[in-house]
């Protein structure tokens, strides 16, 4: 188990602990189980970014600090450097780098993320979170599944779709794929 996931579910912890609010309270507000929500919050399994962004919204706290634990100070602009974004660990089929983090107050979630291919594999497993998500292809070849149809990207071809929709990617073709994944 990675420390990243353990120090993220105690960063949580805490505020809910700060905040005088049950386990069973922020559960219902996340609309998940509360064993669930006591496993992400446990630091046994990792805790899906939309998750992590109701959480950063209902405490009012920036996603990037749940992440890493220091807070964005730009208001006016930020930059991120090739290959300078902040590894968000997430998913095992996916290497996160969020881009925009130094940025506070955002109105969405920007990363650049290679997906592994993993056409292979039977256990892909989906998932859903609250909002839109905006997926634009950089390099290789994208397939992404959702609700049981799929659709594949190619280089510079985008989608933007409604993430409560069940979903999974995986870059197809041999080669990992590089997209810029825009969570609002």
């Amino acid at each position: 188990m990675k420390d990243d996931i353990k120090d993220i579910a105690m960063r949580i912890r805490d505020l809910r602990d700060i905040s005088n609010i049950s386990l069973e309270s922020l559960a219902k507000d996340l609309n998940i189980d509360v064993g669930t929500y006591e496993e992400y919050e446990s630091g046994k399994v990792d805790i899906p970014i939309g998750i992590i962004k109701k959480i950063a919204e209902k405490f009012k706290v920036e996603f990037i600090t749940l992440i890493t634990g220091q807070e964005p100070h730009l208001n006016k602009y930020s930059v991120a450097r090739k290959g300078k974004g902040v590894a968000v660990e997430r998913r095992k089929e996916y290497d996160y780098q969020d881009i925009a983090y130094g940025f506070t107050n955002k109105k969405a979630q920007i990363f650049l993320v290679t997906a592994k291919d993993r056409t292979n594999e039977k256990e892909l497993i989906p998932y859903s979170h609250d909002g839109h998500e905006f997926d634009f292809v950089l390099e290789g070849t994208l397939k992404v599944y959702l609700d049981g149809k799929s659709v594949v990207l190619e280089e510079g071809d985008s989608l933007y779709f409604d993430s409560n929709c069940k979903h999974y990617m995986t870059a197809v073709g041999g080669k990992q794929t590089k997209f810029i994944a825009v969570v609002f």
